[in-house]
């Protein structure tokens, strides 16, 4: 599926391979990073710097050969040239997303690689005081809005995790073979699209009313949710009238599959007994 740009944690932004490897494919991505990264303010050259002295053996890693100036990103914030702006972002539930942020161009580097890699770093204060700082191959003329509004993006992509698990059933799978897992994901994933093409068609066919909003004392009206959906879906569709017979085969039919998949587990272990012994 096409797609904008990754958006990560700190978990996979701290690695430099992993923004590197997605750099080396053209891949834009939004990186989470922690508070104690360190970057540089000017290219650093990195080199094998040469042997002074005889004695001793000589380097073999490479290693900052200038004195390019590295700081920790919590307090890039404070420098004097660093310029903060108050961006809009989108309306949301609590009304409207609107933070502090700035951005520069650093370089980072981590030992053992060969070159430093220039890339956007991204700081946002967010209304209840929290610092967020991420790093982007977003290219050099990229605007700070757009900038800003890349950065917040991950809000969606866990969204749709957290309706997968809360509405849609993924965290419920109890089976036990990896197989059985990907169909479980697949039927969520269908479930999911669906959602997502009847959450469009209410958009486009059920325009919101701009008076019920002045009413309310909103800026915009909420979007159809995945929760509205499924109770929409739980309200007409019908549900299943059992006979006593077909209520009584469906119970034997579970009770000899959990029998088949017990047996199947016990002779696995038999063998793997019999095996250890001889």
């Amino acid at each position: 599926m096409p797609f904008e740009a990754v958006a990560c944690d700190d978990l996979y932004g701290r690695d430099g391979h992993f923004r590197s490897t997605l750099d080396g494919e053209g891949i834009c991505y939004y990186a989470d990073v922690p508070a104690n990264t360190q970057v540089y303010l000017e290219q650093p050259v990195i080199g094998v710097p040469k042997k002074t002295v005889r004695l001793g053996r000589p380097d073999s890693q490479p290693r900052v050969l200038n004195q390019a100036r590295h700081l920790r990103v919590d307090r890039l914030g404070a420098e004097p040239d660093t310029h903060w702006q108050r961006l809009f972002i989108r309306y949301n539930e609590r009304g409207v997303l609107e933070d502090d942020f700035a951005a520069r161009q650093v370089w980072t580097w981590k030992k053992g690689e060969s070159q430093a890699r220039q890339e956007w770093l991204i700081l946002r204060v967010e209304r209840n005081g929290d610092h967020t700082y991420l790093l982007s191959n977003a290219p050099a003329d990229t605007p700070l809005q757009r900038l800003a509004e890349s950065s917040c993006g991950r809000y969606f992509v866990e969204r749709v995790i957290q309706d997968a698990k809360d509405e849609n059933g993924w965290d419920e799978f109890q089976a036990q073979k990896y197989l059985g897992w990907e169909h479980h994901t697949a039927l969520t994933a269908c479930a999911l699209w669906f959602i997502a093409q009847t959450k469009l068609s209410w958009a486009a066919g059920m325009a919101r009313d701009l008076q019920l909003a002045q009413q309310l004392e909103v800026e915009v009206l909420p979007a159809l949710s995945t929760a509205n959906v499924r109770e929409m879906l739980k309200s007409v569709l019908p549900l299943p009238q059992l006979s006593l017979e077909e209520a009584w085969e469906q119970v034997v039919k579970h009770l000899v599959n959990r029998s088949r998949s017990t047996a199947s587990r016990l002779r696995r272990r038999h063998r793997k007994y019999v095996k250890v012994r001889t």
